[in-house]
């Protein structure tokens, strides 16, 4: 890793240099973020049960994919455990 920027071994842009994940994982929390700003609007304007309840669905994966994405993000930023060696 270099200056702090994320890079995934083995990966490579389709230049030939490896993937900055920094602006990735900014994309798809910006794409979660839109998904779950319009699954709580349906929620909160649907007049219909069964409507809610499928966009309580979605916004409940959407918290779980923003804390996976979060907790992606932090294991790169993370030495690697040498516990045991």
């Amino acid at each position: 890793m270099q200056s702090g920027r994320h890079m995934i071994e083995g990966t490579e842009t389709e230049c030939g240099g490896p993937v900055d994940v920094g602006p990735l994982f900014h994309r798809l929390n910006n794409q979660l973020g839109i998904i779950l700003a319009n699954a709580e609007l349906m929620e909160s304007k649907s007049a219909d049960a069964m409507m809610r309840t499928r966009a309580e669905h979605v916004i409940t994966s959407v918290l779980e994919a923003l804390n996976t994405a979060r907790l992606i993000r932090s294991s790169l930023q993370s030495p690697p455990s040498t516990v045991g060696h």
